[in-house]
């Protein structure tokens, strides 16, 4: 990356700025830094915020693009952060509809950024956004978060719904029954239900159920194929983000006793060796109920 200026594994194409340095020691990256942006699947990040806790100014802000709950302990990434740097550190979270192949390409983007410091918000939207790329501020870490996790477990299901071939009826019930699953469970956690209706709730979830960009959507075309997980994997060669958060996203629902129908089949496909066509029967079979009913 340092002398060919691009990051030809991940972006191919997308030439590095001048002003990007690459560093291969944790030290050098983070030293004599105020702002420190984290890009890391989930699974990761509380070994990478333990690492860099001990380098942070006593003026630090620590942001990061990580979706997903914490597997096995249910967690958000802000909560992560408040057990590993304390509750009293600047922190922020980036989220939204941004593949990075077309924001690499400098394509009209928008993205939601939420902090428990509304002046690192601000400030961190003015650094990041420019002619191509705006940040919008919210102080709803909670919706921004839950939004990022589960629009990937739903992903899945889309792309396993295209795959079967069941066309644009399925899809658009498949993503607006999926919103009120999100909603429902961002609500049980403290989130705001408008974040939901936002680029970090509905925005994301369309735009990754829905284009061939997305890992997570193309995991669920490969299982629609037949692959196995691991065969899927190992072709799309990218963490697929959405597998593991379909484990953590049941774990935080059954323990809060919230209904994810579509969650919970996804989850049986991916872990308990359901059929996708067994999941869409289940679903379909269910009892009738109101469209407005907040159980449903």
């Amino acid at each position: 990356m340092a002398r060919d200026r691009v990051n030809a594994r991940y972006l191919p194409g997308a030439s590095l700025p001048e002003n990007v340095v690459t560093f291969t020691e944790l030290r050098e990256c983070v030293a004599d830094v105020r702002d420190i942006l984290i890009s890391v699947p989930s699974h990761g990040l509380r070994q990478i915020l333990t690492a860099v806790k001990p380098f942070l100014q006593h003026d630090a802000r620590v942001c990061w693009a990580t979706k997903g709950f914490e597997l096995h302990t249910g967690k958000l990434p802000h909560e992560v952060a408040a057990e590993v740097l304390g509750a009293e550190q600047p922190v922020a979270v980036l989220s939204g509809p941004t593949f990075a192949k077309e924001v690499g390409e400098g394509l009209p983007t928008a993205m939601t950024i939420a902090a428990n410091d509304q002046t690192f918000a601000q400030e961190l939207a003015v650094a990041l956004s420019g002619d191509y790329f705006r940040a919008y501020t919210s102080d709803d870490m909670i919706g921004v978060e839950v939004g990022g996790a589960i629009k990937n477990v739903l992903a899945i299901g889309a792309g396993m719904s295209d795959g079967l071939g069941f066309g644009a009826n399925t899809r658009i019930a498949l993503i607006t029954r999926g919103l009120v699953e999100m909603t429902r469970l961002g609500v049980a956690l403290g989130a705001k239900k408008e974040t939901f209706m936002g680029l970090a709730g509905m925005g994301d979830l369309i735009l990754t159920c829905t284009d061939n960009l997305s890992r997570n959507r193309r995991m669920g075309l490969a299982l629609a194929s037949g692959k196995t997980v691991e065969e899927a994997q190992t072709e799309i060669q990218q963490v697929v983000e959405g597998v593991m958060a379909a484990e953590a996203v049941i774990e935080v629902a059954n323990e809060l006793g919230i209904e994810m129908p579509i969650c919970h089949q996804v989850y049986r496909i991916l872990y308990e060796g359901a059929s996708p066509r067994e999941a869409v029967g289940a679903l379909m079979s269910r009892q009738l109920k109101s469209e407005s009913d907040s159980a449903t």
